[in-house]
């Protein structure tokens, strides 16, 4: 049974599922969920929520905030209500006016502490995707340019000690290596 066969099957008896993709920087979350979201576009009216958009910046990404968020928005899908979320900024380092997200079927939470205790038993499936520091940093900065540097050395070390705190990797329902 392939990933999409095993997703489809996990998510078709749960009411309003929710896949978490988490992992360390650059293991290829966002194109997993992509890919995921076209493979079950056919069964399900799909929201993708992306962290990146959730983190309050670089040192305050992964904290009570981003948990209270993610409460936030699963409690909204599972109660299949449109989404009102407030993406950062990050030219601006600030948060834009909330927006509404329409209602949908499927819930597809992407980036690094998407798999968090706090919802982890809303969970239909955590995909934990796993890559090589040194990997993962090289497709960063390949991606979004060297500027970053510095702040993704820190970025790594703030992710290893979240990973640590949450267990994320060993709650994952399916493990991935890139």
């Amino acid at each position: 049974m392939d990933l999409i066969d095993a997703l489809s099957d996990l998510c078709k008896d749960v009411p309003q599922p929710i896949i978490a993709i988490d992992g360390p920087a650059g293991a290829g979350k966002t194109t997993l969920a992509h890919d995921i979201k076209l493979a079950l576009a056919q069964s399900y009216s799909i929201t993708e929520v992306h962290m990146d958009d959730l983190y309050h910046g670089w040192d305050n990404a992964l904290t009570s905030q981003l948990t209270d968020v993610l409460t936030h928005l699963v409690s909204a899908h599972k109660d299949a209500k449109p989404i009102s979320l407030s993406t950062y900024n990050w030219l601006a380092g600030e948060f834009n006016q909330a927006s509404e997200i329409e209602k949908s079927e499927l819930l597809i939470l992407e980036g690094v502490g998407s798999g968090q205790m706090a919802i982890r038993d809303s969970l239909a499936a955590l995909i934990w995707i796993d890559i090589e520091d040194s990997e993962g940093m090289a497709r960063v900065l390949e991606r979004d340019g060297n500027e970053i540097e510095s702040q993704m050395k820190k970025w790594l070390s703030t992710q290893e000690q979240h990973f640590r705190d949450e267990g994320t990797q060993n709650a994952a329902d399916f493990v991935l290596t890139t």
